[in-house]
């Protein structure tokens, strides 16, 4: 496991001081979720049992979906009695956006969770495996994956039960969900909306926002699925337009390479902004040198004053 030390590598990280714009995962944009309070292996798909477990995580991570445990606040290491309860869904930017959930019985009823579901899944199609989740029904996710990083239980795991007092039932710990140094991380479903360097008061407000349909720029990580420039894109022009809803505001298109042009469209009025990418000037850490720099604006125009009037 690694030491608690580990943290002492990321100064400012975890305090909100060095900015985590821009940061949220590209590649996740459907997920499997399932109840397991533990122990969890540093990786998950190291994961050797129980057998439907590590079988449904192998199916979903070669399906393209991205696989979590999860289990409630303070239950690490506990024995897993069913019922279990599984979620699938997408969280795909200008797709479909949504979550399914179902409480299991016995692992075993993973093994309906076949190949042509999970590609489904990975589509953005809802499998119909459980029952679709209704828009006051979000899903709260805090990483705590100890064994993948300490900053993670340092971090996560009082946030975690800190938002479950408030929020129960939305909220679970988590394993890995990227950005480690950005503890105590958080991620808002179905939407995929990404926060890092949380304290109580942010997260909390995060959560009572995105239970309203809306977000907020405090801490915002970004949208999973989205490459970063577009995600600093969205950011900066919601920043410059007070735009909150978490559907109101959708990014067009993206083309160049640092600076970057990307049309964003806020409720039918359309933006250009021009973002690039700078470097920081330190490291942070061998095991940090993933997102080792930020984003500037050089500029956002407006493409349809008419929309406006």
């Amino acid at each position: 496991m690694p030491s608690a030390s580990h943290c002492d590598h990321c100064p400012g990280s975890h305090t909100g001081e060095r900015s985590c714009l821009a940061t949220a995962t590209t590649k996740a944009r459907s997920w499997l979720l399932i109840e397991h309070p533990g122990p969890w292996p540093e990786r998950i798909e190291r994961l050797t049992g129980p057998a439907p477990l590590a079988a449904a995580i192998a199916r979903a991570t070669a399906a393209g979906v991205r696989p979590q445990l999860i289990r409630r606040p303070g239950r690490a290491g506990r024995r897993s009695v069913p019922p279990l309860q599984v979620y699938v869904g997408s969280s795909m930017p200008g797709g479909p956006v949504w979550l399914e959930g179902r409480r299991l019985s016995t692992l075993a009823e993973l093994d309906k969770l076949d190949d042509a579901m999970l590609a489904a899944v990975a589509a953005g199609r809802r499998p119909e495996f459980g029952e679709l989740l209704s828009g006051d029904e979000p899903v709260v996710l805090v990483c705590t994956h100890a064994r993948r990083n300490a900053c993670c239980a340092q971090h996560g795991a009082p946030l975690a039960r800190a938002l479950s007092a408030r929020f129960d039932p939305f909220v679970w710990e988590t394993t890995h969900v990227g950005g480690d140094r950005y503890a105590a991380n958080l991620v808002c479903l179905p939407h995929g909306l990404y926060y890092g360097a949380l304290g109580v008061a942010e997260a909390e407000s995060a959560v009572a926002a995105y239970l309203r349909g809306e977000l907020t720029l405090e801490r915002l990580r970004g949208r999973a699925g989205m490459p970063e420039p577009a995600q600093a894109a969205e950011h900066f022009v919601r920043a410059r337009t007070g735009a909150l809803g978490v559907d109101a505001v959708s990014v067009e298109s993206l083309t160049g390479t640092s600076p970057y042009e990307a049309v964003i469209d806020v409720s039918g009025t359309r933006y250009r902004a021009i973002v690039e990418r700078a470097e920081a000037g330190h490291e942070c850490g061998p095991d940090c040198a993933e997102n080792n720099g930020s984003w500037v604006v050089r500029g956002i125009t407006l493409l349809n004053p008419a929309a406006l009037v």
